[in-house]
C-alpha cells in the first residue's frame, strides 16, 4: 500500500492539543507535484482534510480501550468509538471552512492539526454525502466537545 503526502500544515499550534481549535487558521501548503490541484476549490465553502497525524503514538495497551481524553468523568470505551489521536492508524479526518485557495496553498480555519502535519488528500465538503440528519451520538460525546471548536 502506497499513500503520497501532499503537503503540510502551516500555522501556528506547535503542540498537541485537545480543544480550542475553531479559530485556528492554517495554511495548506502543496508540494510543487500537487500545485494547480486546488482548481475549483474557491466554488466551495468547505472541505474535508486528511492528516497523518505524525506524532501520534498508539500503544495497545495504554490506548485500545480508554477514557475519552483521560477524562475520570468520561466512559471507558475503545479507539473505534472515539476521535482520539493516538490510533492503529493515525489518520485525521477534519472538515474545515475555506478562508482562501491559490494554486498551491489553502487557507482554512478549524483544522485540528500542529504545524508540519503531513496532509494527505484534500476533499470538498459534499451536503449530499457528508452530511447525516438526526445522528445519534452519546451524551458524553456533547460534553467532550464543548471547547474543542
Amino acid at each position: 500500500m502506497e499513500i503520497a503526502v501532499i503537503g503540510y500544515v502551516e500555522n501556528d499550534v506547535i503542540e498537541r492539543r485537545d480543544r480550542d481549535w475553531g479559530s485556528v487558521r492554517s495554511r495548506i501548503k502543496l508540494l510543487n507535484d500537487y500545485a494547480g490541484g486546488l482548481r475549483g476549490l474557491e466554488d466551495f465553502s468547505h472541505a474535508i482534510i486528511l492528516t497523518y497525524l505524525h506524532e501520534a503514538k498508539f500503544i495497545r495497551e495504554k490506548h485500545l480501550e480508554r477514557r475519552p481524553r483521560n477524562l475520570p468523568e468520561m466512559p471507558l470505551v475503545g479507539i473505534f468509538s472515539q476521535r482520539a489521536k493516538d490510533r492503529p492508524n493515525p489518520i485525521g479526518l477534519t472538515s474545515v471552512k475555506i478562508i482562501d485557495v491559490d494554486k498551491d496553498f489553502l487557507l482554512v480555519e478549524g483544522l485540528d492539526a500542529i504545524n508540519g502535519t503531513p496532509v494527505l488528500d484534500i476533499k470538498p465538503y459534499y451536503p449530499q454525502y457528508d452530511r447525516i440528519d438526526d445522528p445519534i451520538i452519546p451524551e458524553w460525546v456533547t460534553c467532550l466537545l464543548e471547547s474543542y471548536f
